[in-house]
């Protein structure tokens, strides 16, 4: 049994108090327990900067990593021990955990339901602290105190000890962590009595299925500000007392010590994903001169920096918990992945460097989940208030079309990780064109995105779209229902057709369309007839008699046996109701094709019955929960759709259903945090708060050659935005309130509005944009002149 040891908490808590309380507002509007519950590997982890590499946090079951290799794993509220805390979390990439202790030296974790089993400890969350950039807990089986924070490369820890002459800090190197899969390789030595250093290589799941030649390496150095009493070293075969170094699975180091009453250890550990020696000069560049307050501090600067470009005041306070909670969530979903000299991690443990232009500026290289979906949510965010992320993302996305000839949808140290199979880069990158974010080689970016739409000769299997021929040869994905599982293949995508056919028309519709408006802006008229030809694919996969997206053979005839509410049969985690309104670059289009008056009273009466189950799955903790439901605003598919009535003449829907589900979609609890299920992909569903409680969005992602924004139900009394190039925007919402949702009348920069949409080059110019709210519709405002559709 685990000894329990006296208390050594009030101090440091305490001192915890005077320093967070100098923290300025904002900060106390981030609740990182928020949606705890069956959350993603990236999603808990305060001890970071915003796009950090180093993204330190506490794991309740890291080491158990997940069957499919996307589940919901590392910190869950529901658990009660921790077991680590752990450096690198991305998707697909996870790894260096460590953990202080004391009494009997144990090297295995334990498991949730026997934590003497192991080196885990118990912890009460009411002894528990998480905020952006720093992080604290009472470890009460061994009364240690641990402490995170980081700076952009570098992880700080700080352990505050009982009185024990059996005290230990273990670095456990060479284990499986979250998403990052096998471990093929680690090593981890003492360079000298106050240093050491590692690395551990993995092969995660995806990067098996869509880049099997690939593997991702983490390396560490790191520094101790105390030296160790003695060593021994572990692997999975066990300890070797005494020993300095191991190698191989499950390699790892014991730090072991003698510490007084309240003594604290420090530690700092410079991240890469390059090299050791490039992990020591991040460490060196970073934090050579830092100790773990001016860390903190640092942090905790930064992050109330940037959440506080976007400021928000009144009337609610659980909004205003909401949105900079989802603000933080958005900020922290990516990571850079390149060192401080520019060298970022190529296909197969390669290193590239990445140049610096001729002002000396040099963009980062990033980890990224797909972008599916991003287009309603962080790229507008970015677009909006962060730029310099949107430019390195797509600095990114062409350095590895450089380095491998195709896009990649999702990146985990440059391999293709894509979970879905498609590929929106090339709309992402059409639309960073569109919104004048041009920092990079534009004729390198046509060339790819072009490419991503039309090409399909030599495709890599990982940049996704290997039905690219059949679309741009039908018009639309031939659906094969053989494909479900085909040859041990489930869901299977080729040439000929797909499983998913529907929601690839869908979505390669759109993409086209962004590609033609890009095409048009350059100059390249046969490029953009063709693509804005195949933008009308989904016309043809819309059955007229039922009026719902149905999967289309290669025959051209109809699938039978059709159920519009099953989801994956055509439709990629959704279905054919959800699916069908997935025409965001065509609105006006849609509403012809269905009849405005079907178009409405089927999309209100959606919402309705979405409203009864919280507008996803009810309260099952899943991230699939509302698959086979009307409606899924815990998916990426049905992010645009409570916007589509600002283009079907009935606006004060859109005002109405776009509160209601950031009233009741959101919550501010560990369970009740993003719907139910936790699907929240890097950041995406708390962005689609944000610039939705603005009164923000745009169901077309800016692809136009002239983007707009379309305006909704401003929560907010006022809000005070730092534009990306500059300016300073205003809202204000004179007598908004929770009953208060419906636009009244509207002024921009002292002008009267009529129109439920501005340019977005306008709405940069800064001003104030004013409106009137009150309980019951204006069913005049903003119904005369919708936004453009199709160009």
């Amino acid at each position: 049994m685990k000894r329990f040891l006296p208390m050594g908490w009030l101090l440091p808590a305490c001192l915890l108090i005077a320093q967070i309380t100098h923290a300025q507002s904002v900060l106390r509007y981030v609740d990182p327990d928020i949606g705890t519950a069956h959350s993603r590997w990236f999603f808990y982890t305060p001890a970071a900067l915003p796009y950090g590499m180093a993204k330190l946090a506490p794991s309740t079951n890291g080491h158990y990593g997940n069957a499919s290799g996307w589940e919901a794993v590392g910190y869950d509220t529901r658990h009660n021990s921790i077991e680590g805390f752990v450096h690198f979390h991305e998707w697909q990439v996870g790894g260096v955990s460590f953990m202080p202790t004391t009494g009997e030296l144990q090297v295995r974790p334990g498991e949730l339901e026997n934590p003497d089993g192991g080196y885990r400890s118990r912890f009460d969350r009411e002894n528990q602290l998480a905020k952006p950039g720093y992080y604290r807990v009472r470890l009460d089986d061994y009364d240690i105190t641990a402490e995170l924070t980081a700076t952009k490369r570098v992880g700080f820890h700080r352990y505050t000890f009982p009185e024990s002459d059996r005290a230990h800090i273990l670095l456990d190197i060479g284990n499986t962590q979250g998403e990052s899969g096998e471990v093929t390789d680690a090593s981890v030595r003492m360079v000298d009595d106050m240093h050491f250093q590692g690395f551990v290589s993995t092969y995660p799941k995806y990067v098996h299925t869509y880049d099997p030649g690939g593997q991702v390496n983490m390396y560490v150095y790191g520094e101790i500000s105390k030296a160790p009493a003695g060593v021994d070293a572990f692997t999975k075969e066990g300890v070797r007392s005494g020993e300095k170094s191991a190698a191989g699975k499950g390699a790892g180091l014991a730090l072991n010590f003698q510490t007084e009453a309240r003594e604290t250890i420090e530690l700092k550990i410079g991240l890469s994903y390059t090299s050791i020696a490039n992990a020591k000069a991040n460490l060196l560049a970073e934090a050579d001169d830092l100790d773990f307050d001016a860390a903190r501090q640092a942090a905790q600067s930064t992050w109330e920096r940037e959440l506080g470009k976007i400021k928000v005041e009144g009337p609610s306070e659980q909004g205003k918990t909401k949105f900079y909670t989802g603000l933080y969530h958005a900020l922290l979903g990516r990571g850079i992945a390149s060192d401080v000299n520019g060298d970022y991690p190529q296909h197969g443990g390669r290193v590239g460097r990445l140049e610096a232009d001729s002002t000396g500026k040099r963009p980062e290289f990033i980890n990224t989940d797909a972008i599916w979906g991003g287009f309603w949510n962080i790229t507008q965010l970015w677009a909006l208030s962060y730029p310099e992320w949107y430019s390195n993302y797509v600095n990114t996305e062409l350095q590895v079309y450089r380095d491998k000839g195709w896009f990649g949808d999702g990146l985990a140290n440059s391999e293709y990780v894509s979970g879905v199979g498609t590929n929106f880069v090339g709309l992402a990158v059409a639309a960073a064109y569109q919104t004048g974010i041009r920092d990079y080689d534009v004729d390198l970016a046509y060339e790819a995105v072009r490419a991503n739409e039309l090409d399909f000769r030599d495709r890599a299997f990982g940049s996704g779209k290997m039905d690219v021929q059949a679309f741009t040869e039908n018009g639309y994905v031939p659906f094969r229902d053989d494909y479900e599982q085909y040859e041990g293949e489930w869901f299977r995508t080729d040439s000929t057709g797909s499983y998913f056919a529907n929601s690839h028309t869908l979505e390669y519709s759109f993409s086209a369309y962004a590609a033609a408006q890009m095409a048009k802006a350059l100059g390249k008229t046969a490029d953009y007839e063709q693509l804005s030809d195949l933008s009308d694919g989904w016309k043809m996969i819309l059955n007229p008699e039922n009026k719902l997206m149905q999967p289309r053979l290669a025959d051209g005839s109809f699938a039978d046996n059709f159920d519009p509410y099953q989801p994956w049969r055509g439709f990629q985690e959704g279905n054919a109701m959800q699916y069908t309104f997935y025409v965001p670059h065509d609105p006006a289009g849609l509403v012809r094709a269905l009849g405005r008056d079907t178009f409405n009273n089927r999309l209100d009466s959606i919402f309705t019955a979405s409203a009864k189950t919280g507008f996803g799955g009810g309260k099952e903790i899943d991230a699939f929960a509302g698959i086979r439901a009307i409606y899924n605003h815990g998916n990426q598919p049905c992010l645009h759709i409570s916007w589509l009535f600002n283009f079907s003449g009935k606006p004060w829907l859109t005002q109405k259903w776009t509160r209601r589900i950031c009233d009741e979609f959101y919550g501010i609890d560990p369970i009740h945090g993003y719907g139910y299920g936790q699907d929240e992909d890097q950041g995406q569903l708390g962005a689609w708060y944000v610039i939705s409680s603005l009164g923000l969005f745009d169901v077309k992602g800016f692809t136009d050659a002239r983007p707009v924004v379309e305006l909704g139900s401003p929560l907010f009394s006022r809000s005070t935005i730092q534009l990306g190039n500059g300016n300073t925007l205003v809202i204000e919402a004179k007598d908004t309130s929770k009953d208060n949702v419906y636009v009244q009348s509207a002024e921009w920069n002292g002008k009267p509005l009529d129109n439920c949409w501005l340019y977005r080059d306008e709405l940069m110019q800064g001003g104030k944009l004013v409106f009137t709210m009150g309980d019951e519709p204006n069913k005049d405002w903003g119904t005369e002149t919708p936004p453009p559709s199709a160009e």
